[in-house]
């Protein structure tokens, strides 16, 4: 993967170094150390330059981004991506559900990352990767892959700062009142490698916005269900933070195995889809915002899309 990258030094950023002028950019230290080391790989008005050396207003400044080798250890293999963006600094998926998003234990060639591996190495293009925002194996919906070192930089440092925004669709039990927040901290369970918990002690900041969209009736052997089709904010990004704080409010996900075991009467997987995602470009700061409906397993539940879709 080949990336170059170009700016043209305006009067507020002379007197910066180089460095300086890169790491306000979103340059990370890996980053600069990849640039030292590659041919070329920094440029000031055509020459080879050192991150030392001190811009001025009119300078051309281009940086080179050459990543020659793939990712080690995933295997590519032809599986089918749903891809909703591509550009030369970032790609924007539909993940399906019951797809894990990299290798694991028992998960070796059925992944997302496989899919993508696949989908370079088939154009005959070395590449990195890199996912931004994970989701859980079940749920499905839009994730962001960072296309080279640069723009993994910033979306992580974006991710991080909460500037790259996550919005789901949830089916819960039961009747969830019209709109609310839950501010609870998440820890691991102490009895459990993979189910978290609310934890007041020990948990780590988490907060959930949720609004409900719809009430639904499902019937079942057990009679007619209530269920709410709520559309779900998030303001921290925790292991299963939604899974947990609708369980801790008493209004779990249909289908969620691990939080509301015996639910999968309806659907096979829990109902969460992350239907929208919006951030600035990381590289030409242009605004996207990016939505899908559900699949057809939450589909059938909801009867008809909601109207947050365009």
């Amino acid at each position: 993967m080949e990336r170059t990258l170009k700016w043209q030094i305006e009067k507020v950023h002379e007197t910066m170094s180089i460095e300086q002028f890169l790491r306000t950019h979103g340059c990370s230290h890996h980053v600069l150390t990849h640039l030292k080391r590659t041919e070329c790989g920094i440029l000031l008005n055509g020459i080879w330059a050192y991150t030392n050396q001190t811009l001025k207003e009119g300078d051309t400044l281009e940086i080179r981004i050459i990543e020659q080798e793939s990712s080690a250890n995933i295997t590519p293999v032809c599986l089918p991506l749903d891809i909703v963006y591509e550009d030369e600094d970032l790609l924007v998926l539909n993940k399906q559900g019951d797809t894990p998003i990299h290798p694991s234990i028992g998960n070796h060639e059925n992944t997302l990352a496989n899919g993508v591996m696949w989908y370079y190495a088939s154009q005959g293009i070395p590449f990195v990767y890199r996912c931004i925002n994970r989701l859980d194996r079940d749920t499905s919906g839009l994730l962001i892959i960072a296309k080279h070192m640069v723009s993994a930089s910033i979306l992580s440092r974006m991710s991080s700062d909460r500037r790259i925004h996550r919005e789901y669709l949830a089916i819960t039990e039961g009747r969830l009142p019209d709109h609310g927040t839950v501010n609870a901290p998440i820890a691991r369970a102490s009895e459990s490698l993979i189910m978290r918990q609310v934890d007041f002690e020990n948990g780590d900041p988490a907060i959930t916005h949720y609004k409900s969209l719809r009430r639904l009736k499902q019937k079942t052997a057990a009679g007619e269900r209530e269920l709410t089709l709520a559309a779900i904010r998030l303001e921290t990004g925790r292991t299963h933070q939604i899974r947990v704080h609708m369980k801790h409010i008493e209004h779990p996900l249909i289908g969620d195995f691990l939080y509301n075991p015996g639910s999968t009467e309806l659907i096979a997987r829990q109902a969460l889809h992350s239907y929208r995602l919006s951030f600035f470009h990381p590289v030409t700061q242009e605004r996207l915002d990016f939505r899908r409906e559900p699949p057809e397993d939450m589909l059938r539940l909801i009867s008809e899309p909601p109207t947050l879709f365009p």
